[in-house]
């Protein structure tokens, strides 16, 4: 069952209001909250500007792992591969699963509609 959906409408190429990509967040206890944002926002942002727990320590930057969060298999397999940089990232945080990522490495596009992005019980913040 989803918490909450903020919605939100964009204006298309026609001037029409089309809707904008969405996001489900899971918490660790299976709390969802769907969220719709603009295209090329990036998952941590997202989470960032709708008050949802992750933490991005170093802002965003690829400089820690605090933004892990594991992605639904239905759209794993449509993200752009990880750079080295990300997997070395990944091989510090906590509770790491095949389908983990880092949320600022993420932006969302229309093709994601819909991505659920679990977050992990806890992060290891190393900084």
């Amino acid at each position: 069952m989803v918490a909450h959906l903020r919605t939100r409408r964009r204006r298309g190429a026609g001037g029409g209001i089309t809707p904008m990509p969405k996001i489900i967040f899971i918490s660790p206890e299976g709390a969802q909250t769907a969220i719709n944002i603009a295209a090329g926002t990036t998952i941590l942002q997202a989470a960032w500007d709708n008050n949802i727990d992750v933490e991005g320590a170093c802002e965003g930057c690829m400089a820690c792992s605090t933004c892990h969060v594991i992605i639904g298999k239905d759209h794993f397999d449509q993200l752009p591969a990880p750079s080295d940089e990300e997997e070395d990232l990944l091989d510090l945080a906590w509770g790491v699963r095949p389908t983990s990522r880092l949320g600022c490495q993420l932006a969302i596009t229309d093709a994601l509609d819909g991505i659920e992005v679990m977050l992990p019980a806890t992060t290891n913040n190393q900084m």
